[in-house]
């Protein structure tokens, strides 16, 4: 790497840590938009420091982030941290988006109760294609900084490994909660996957990463960094944790292989009537993750609720906000009249809920399972007649095979129901 390195002597280290931290004004405002709507920074007088240093210097932080192309779609759960890495962008920072070619051929093990299946190179080069023009609707590209992690990693080689296999015991490896869980359970744990929180770890050292963010689920990779760095002689990264979104049911992370996301680059009419059908209860969590409105307005938006405006004025507004994001300003217009124009004025708050399994499934088969027509032929009229909607969207064509996702399917003017289909 041709990057200045930041490393400390051990008493250096110390005499800075027992300086007393005065941060200017300038400083105190960056570590406030930092802090926002985070789950942890560690260690934040660090940060501080590494704050205070950059705007003495003049040189920029680099921080990182780094996700596997292990699906070809960006969704608004990974935005949340994308929105926090503009943020810091903002600030005048450098921000490298790390596509893990490499790691993805391990496999994350983060919150996985199994083994997952690796991707193949093909699978890998495919997804990973589409990744950072989707993240650039986010960041701004021209100040983007993107990595692949096989620079470094391929070039470790079977000696590189081991070398840096020796530098963690299983011990510590296996303190993580997942793996702790699947081993007292008797579910296999495979060797490669020891090894991935040593590959993300061994990348905060290539980029010698000052920050590094993520969800909650990778906070033991992320520290795995900070120890990796120590015993390489780098000043150890900070790691900042963004909680993660539900989906569309509100219960689970929202998951492509869930089906309850809302994808960033989906259809305008599609994304706004997704973001629509959220709970009002979750529709704050959506504010307090996706919104970059001010905290000052979402607690207006709040006491207007709790004064008797109805929360549907409120959640419009939401999906305004999002869609003219990722679209554009007349886009959100549009979507708002067509969902405006649907019969009724839209969805019901009370519509049934329901889980359904065997995408991707027939417009036919699909309407008869979540019981809003008695027959697949029944079904397959009604396709017919245009009085199918999914997402707010008319159904015509009879051969359509629904993919797995989270959506609100209509049938006539009265019948609704939120439907998770699954693989």
């Amino acid at each position: 790497m041709a990057h200045d390195s930041q490393n400390t002597s051990p008493k250096a280290a110390a005499a800075v840590e027992n300086t007393p931290l005065v941060l200017s004004e300038r400083v105190q405002e960056a570590l406030a938009i930092t802090k926002r709507g985070v789950d942890e920074l560690l260690i934040e007088s660090d940060f501080a420091r590494k704050l205070q240093r950059s705007e003495q210097s003049g040189k920029p932080l680099r921080i990182k982030l780094g996700l596997d192309p292990t699906a070809p779609d960006l969704h608004l759960g990974h935005t949340v941290v994308l929105n926090k890495m503009r943020q810091l962008q903002d600030l005048g920072h450098n921000v490298i988006f790390l596509i893990g070619d490499f790691t993805s051929m391990i496999g994350d093990p983060s919150g996985r109760n199994v083994t997952r299946p690796p991707l193949t190179r093909e699978q890998i080069e495919e997804n990973a294609k589409t990744y950072f023009t989707q993240a650039s609707l986010v960041l701004d590209p021209a100040r983007t900084e993107i990595r692949y992690n096989s620079e470094w990693s391929d070039q470790l080689g079977a000696r590189g490994m081991i070398q840096l296999s020796a530098k963690y015991t299983v011990a510590r490896i296996l303190e993580r909660e997942d793996f702790t869980k699947r081993f007292k359970a008797g579910t296999p744990i495979s060797v490669h996957e020891l090894l991935y929180p040593l590959m993300q770890g061994y990348d905060s050292v290539a980029l010698e990463s000052d920050l590094e963010l993520g969800g909650t689920d990778q906070k033991f990779n992320l520290l795995v960094g900070r120890e990796l760095q120590k015993d390489y002689g780098q000043e150890p990264q900070c790691i900042l944790t963004m909680p993660l979104l539900e989906g569309l049911d509100g219960v689970e992370k929202m998951s492509k292989s869930k089906g309850n996301y809302i994808g960033i680059t989906e259809p305008a009419n599609t994304m706004f009537a997704k973001v629509m059908s959220i709970s009002d209860v979750m529709m704050w969590r959506y504010y307090e993750l996706l919104s970059f409105k001010s905290l000052a307005q979402i607690a207006g938006y709040k006491a207007q609720v709790e004064g008797g405006q109805n929360p549907r004025d409120i959640k419009v507004a939401l999906a305004q906000e999002i869609v003219a994001r990722f679209h554009n300003q007349q886009a959100a217009e549009d979507a708002l009249s067509d969902f405006n124009n649907r019969a009724k004025g839209g969805i019901p708050d009370d519509i049934p809920e329901l889980s359904l399994s065997g995408a991707p499934l027939g417009i036919g088969q699909l309407l008869k399972q979540a019981n809003l027509c008695p027959s697949t032929s029944e079904a397959l009229r009604m396709v017919e007649q245009g009085g199918v909607r999914i997402d707010g969207a008319v159904v015509s064509d009879k051969g359509l095979k629904v993919e797995a996702a989270t959506f609100v399917i209509q049938v006539g003017k009265r019948k609704f129901a939120r439907v998770t289909l699954s693989a």
